[in-house]
């Protein structure tokens, strides 16, 4: 992190120069006139005019992507050419870290540290990742009879429409739109509505570092117009999407009603943090399992929002983690001190507002936080909230909140904190603390997600994918194994 003072970041935010203008087929596109105003959650102020794509802007976007797809260089390149392309983005990526934290800041909420440190960091990373590994795929040649040869090749799928949200708007970009691009194949990015600022100019620097006309355009609008859109194209091949499970079942209806692209679907979460009497050591497990529930203001699809503690220790845990909870800073994301910052939308906090008015109604204990603060500021600030006494029946404990709330609940047995763990339509992460390698072992394999932690939370790097299971959707992010969302596999048979 530089060494930036809170008045340099606001003097740098006043005279940010964003554009909302959309980018497609290599230049700046203001589309069709209509726009909508972004407010940035710091301070409830108008941060810019953004453009508002409808059908014929998102036309124009699948258009470029599939003439630069059809009879554009980028799919007929050397791999290792487009490796070197998204190397030189990774590069200026790195020149322009801070301008794209600032972006995300103050478009999110974010705290600034979490976007220059975690946010911008991850977002290099995953283009330096793939570019690295571009030219390093094999394709495979089956042992056959003396008489044939047999060949099993991966081809780009054509032109991918990546649609995601505001959370991380730059990093669960760069997991989509890097591999794909390594792939060979060309993008259309619909970045949320609630943050299209950084996805914008992420395609602006796409361009800046050589990547070819109409290869990553980048279009701002609302979901049910523009996505909609997007996942209804007949000229898309490739949807991928990340977001509320909701919403990932209109995309597979739009698929269904259209072309039948592929659809791969990263969703919502409930995940289980299942904590044991043996963990080797319950004042790292209870603060990590503050820091995870209140890390990005709990607006995490992985987030950590079920605590599950074992009820020999269940209070020394609980008391641990609502100290943590009463002592984070919440404050200005602009401000490197600040440890939460606000959350995305004045509406988003309303929705946070709901389910913890629920909680309550419901019979949980509050045990921390629970209501808005900083409310001088005209910014959407929430107390880091925890909850006990959550039953596993209740709405704290089946839904996805989205945001800095806490539910824990207490368990007897094994047995039982794995029936918990897996009592929920979701299936992203999950985690246990545990010193006994039998039983870390048992859990992991019993928890139905895509990630289980062990003794940790929210780690892992590039080389492991990313996914869920049951209602959290399907496919993978990073790792090698993203390239098979955006690749066929063609066989060739020839008779010697």
């Amino acid at each position: 992190m530089p060494d930036v003072t809170h008045e340099e970041w606001l003097r740098r935010a006043k005279g940010l120069d964003v554009s909302g203008a959309h980018h497609v087929d290599g230049a700046d596109d203001p589309g069709g006139g209509a726009v909508f105003t972004l407010v940035s959650p710091r301070d409830g102020q108008a941060l810019a005019q953004v453009a508002d794509a409808g059908q014929a802007e998102v036309d124009l976007a699948v258009a470029a992507a599939r003439r630069a797809f059809d009879s554009g260089p980028w799919p007929r390149l050397a791999p290792a050419e487009r490796g070197r392309t998204l190397l030189r983005l990774a590069d200026l990526l790195e020149e322009r870290r801070e301008e794209l934290a600032l972006t995300v800041s103050l478009e999110m909420g974010k705290p600034i540290t979490d976007a220059y440190g975690i946010e911008l960091r991850a977002l290099i990373g995953t283009f330096r990742w793939y570019g690295q590994l571009a030219d390093k795929l094999t394709d495979e040649s089956p042992h056959t009879a003396p008489d044939a040869l047999a060949l099993v090749t991966r081809e780009p799928a054509g032109v991918v429409g990546a649609v995601v949200p505001w959370n991380f708007p730059l990093t669960l970009a760069g997991w989509k739109v890097a591999p794909a691009l390594a792939a060979g194949c060309t993008v259309v990015l619909k970045p949320s509505e609630n943050a299209p600022l950084s996805g914008l100019l992420l395609g602006r620097l796409a361009t800046e570092a050589g990547l070819p006309p109409g290869v990553l355009n980048v279009v701002s609008g609302n979901g049910p117009v523009a996505g909609r859109a997007l996942g209804l194209h007949p000229d898309v091949d490739v949807l991928a999407f990340t977001g509320s499970t909701a919403v990932g079942r209109h995309f597979l209806r739009y698929s269904a009603d259209s072309n039948l692209k592929r659809v791969w679907l990263e969703l919502g979460g409930k995940s289980p943090n299942i904590i044991l009497p043996d963990a080797p050591d319950l004042e790292q497990a209870a603060a990590t399992a503050a820091w995870g529930i209140f890390f990005n203001q709990g607006e995490m699809c992985t987030a950590p929002s079920r605590l599950l503690v074992h009820s020999s220790v269940a209070d020394q845990v609980t008391e641990a983690v609502v100290a943590r909870a009463r002592e984070l800073r919440v404050g200005d994301p602009l401000d490197p001190a600040t440890e939460m910052g606000a959350l995305v939308t004045e509406a988003h906090l309303a929705r946070v507002e709901d389910h913890i008015a629920t909680g309550l109604g419901e019979g949980a204990r509050l045990r921390a936080g629970g209501g808005r603060t900083l409310t001088g500021t005209g910014g959407s600030f929430l107390e880091p909230t925890v909850f006990d006494r959550v039953g596993p029946g209740m709405r704290l404990a089946r839904e996805e909140i989205f945001g800095p709330v806490l539910s824990v609940l207490t368990f007897d047995d094994l047995d039982e904190a794995v029936r918990l763990a897996n009592a929920t339509e979701y299936g992203l992460a999950g985690a246990v603390w545990t010193s006994d390698l039998s039983t870390a072992h048992r859990v992991s394999r019993a928890l139905r997600a895509g990630t289980v932690w062990v003794n940790c939370y929210e780690e892992g790097d590039l080389t492991v994918p990313f996914g869920g299971m049951k209602q959290s959707g399907n496919g993978r992010d990073k790792s090698a194994h993203a390239l098979e969302k955006y690749t066929e596999l063609k066989t060739t048979w020839i008779q010697l």
